[in-house]
């Protein structure tokens, strides 16, 4: 539900803005929780904890990305990363408030003090600056416009705006949100499975439950810190047109470091495993979002993002299980490992060659010209260019902002 819901919370985003959005998820994931502490069965558990705190935590967070891309021009790769670092940070300290929690009181109480922490999330959308009216309409474009009813019994009205919502005609003329989606969709089938599987193949080989725990938590510990740093790398100017490329060297490194996982299960080198986990895992976070950023002009970048994450989610949902099946038919958790870098691996390939041959296709054409035309105005009137293939939705905003100044 944390990435299912994103095509409803791009049309709230829409309607009411980020800042609404944002308290409104919190609103719901708090509600989700604390109704799920007074749960009689799992039944009631999925609509609750499941449901309606995932719901909630879509609106929020999909919220929270998009409202980067209307803060920051220059500096919006290292604002992504910064921003990440929070996720690492929750990695890091949630599996020991959860076990010390859970020993003391419970799992009705402990979902109830999650109520309450996901609750500031209220506090977070609230402060939140609206973007001023006195914005030049250039750097107003990327805002998601108000929707517009269509009229009444005009279909054809219906399904553009369903389109635009869904972002499906972003989907089937831009060619590099097609790669990019894909590569990442199938990507995400093997990503999260060491998160899943990390603790219970180290306890399976005799690792200290406790021991086994902490792994997960120097994982969120050593992204608190590599994450702004593979900001800070990529948001340089001259690897503004190779992030797409970075991103997936960084899927490749993820899916390499799972051999290592599968080979040894000694505990220095799971500890190894982890720390070189976290630089490729700091490169996926860092840029996942910055990339779409990068290819899809930011008018739309709400309602694609919510198409990419509603498919995302997909791939999530089916990932945990498909590997469990795995695992209990084998009954060997290395092939789990094996199937993660798998995914990896491929998507990585996938995306890097199909960029490769996109660039390669556009290379003669007008975007081309745009691209020398910035690159060469850049140097003379201080413009900030971040990725040349985002040239030419960007060249009337940057000469907008020097000449306001």
């Amino acid at each position: 539900m944390l990435h299912a819901g994103g095509p409803l919370g791009s049309i709230l985003v829409g309607r009411f803005g980020c800042r609404a959005v944002v308290m409104l998820g919190g609103v719901l994931a708090s509600l989700g929780m604390v109704a799920g502490a007074f749960c009689c069965t799992l039944g009631q558990l999925y609509l609750t904890a499941g449901f309606i705190t995932g719901l909630g935590m879509c609106f929020s967070f999909q919220s929270s990305i998009t409202v980067l891309g209307f803060y920051f021009t220059r500096w919006r790769v290292l604002a992504n990363a910064l921003a990440s670092a929070g996720v690492s940070l929750g990695i890091m300290l949630w599996p020991l408030l959860s076990r010390y929690l859970l020993e003391d009181l419970g799992w009705r109480g402990s979902f109830l003090i999650f109520g309450g922490v996901l609750l500031h999330c209220c506090v977070c959308g609230a402060i939140l600056r609206p973007v001023p009216a006195s914005v030049t309409p250039e750097t107003r474009e990327g805002l998601p416009p108000p929707s517009k009813r269509p009229a009444r019994g005009c279909p054809a009205a219906h399904g553009r705006a369903i389109q635009r919502h869904l972002a499906l005609d972003v989907l089937r003329h831009n060619a590099g949100y097609r790669v990019y989606t894909l590569g990442v969709v199938w990507m995400v089938v093997g990503f999260p499975l060491p998160h899943v599987f990390l603790v219970p193949y180290a306890v399976w080989h005799g690792v200290d439950e406790h021991r086994a725990a902490l792994l997960i938590s120097l994982i969120g510990f050593s992204n608190i810190f590599l994450r702004p740093m593979a900001g800070l790398v990529a948001g340089r100017w001259d690897f503004a047109s190779h992030r797409k490329y970075l991103f997936s060297l960084a899927a490749l490194l993820n899916g390499l470091t799972n051999l290592v996982c599968a080979a040894s299960a000694d505990f220095r080198v799971l500890v190894g495993y982890c720390l070189v986990y976290s630089v490729s895992m700091s490169g996926i976070g860092a840029l996942l979002f910055q990339v779409l950023m990068d290819i899809v002009p930011m008018d739309r970048f709400s309602s694609a993002l919510g198409l990419f994450t509603l498919l995302e989610s997909i791939s999530i949902l089916i990932s945990p299980p498909l590997a469990g099946l795995l695992l209990d038919t084998t009954s060997n958790f290395s092939y789990v490992f094996y199937m993660s870098s798998f995914f990896l691996i491929s998507a990585a390939l996938f995306m890097g060659g199909s960029f490769w041959a996109l660039g390669k296709m556009e290379g003669q054409g007008p975007q081309a010209e745009v691209q020398g035309a910035v690159t060469e105005a850049a140097p003379e009137q201080g413009l900030t260019v971040e990725d040349t293939d985002g040239a030419k939705k960007r060249l009337r905003v940057e000469i907008m902002n020097v000449t306001s100044v």
